[in-house]
């Protein structure tokens, strides 16, 4: 199985607002990075993207170290979405929906057959990659931002 080391960051101006998320995937010495945003969104949405768009990239299954500055994903996945699943996607109360689930969903259906260790970096702290995941995803957000404006 391959190893992989996954970044991911996301962002908004305003929440809600325009945002957007940045990736780096690398396997070895290769290296790519991704980004994209959406006109108005949240940022707990562009955490999750951010994830979703690494992981559609994969060609196959992986053993990937996936480094995130969101607890909300992390704990997400590792916390709550076993609760979600079993209650029908409903949190604990088992009355109302989860927030983001069609994104949850996704997510959940993308990890099946990866195997994946999580590991949660303070956000800009100066770690490398977690600056430059930043960078794109508040870049997107900004272009998202400016397209909004000239839109307006």
């Amino acid at each position: 199985m391959p190893e992989i080391e996954i970044y991911t960051d996301g962002a908004c101006s305003g929440n809600p607002g325009a945002g957007g998320w940045g990736v780096i995937l690398r396997c070895g010495e290769v290296e790519k990075e991704l980004s994209g945003g959406a006109p108005t969104t949240t940022n707990n949405r562009m955490e999750l993207t951010a994830v979703i768009e690494a992981l559609k990239a994969l060609k196959k299954q992986c053993r990937i170290t996936l480094y995130t500055d969101s607890r909300y994903v992390m704990d997400g996945v590792n916390e709550w979405m076993p609760n979600w699943k079993n209650n029908g996607w409903r949190t604990s109360n088992k009355k109302s929906p989860v927030k983001n689930i069609e994104l949850w969903q996704q997510l959940d259906t993308l990890l099946n057959g990866h195997e994946v260790k999580w590991v949660w970096v303070k956000g800009h702290n100066g770690h490398p990659e977690n600056e430059r995941v930043d960078a794109l995803a508040r870049g997107q957000a900004k272009n998202f931002a400016e397209l909004n404006t000239s839109n307006s």
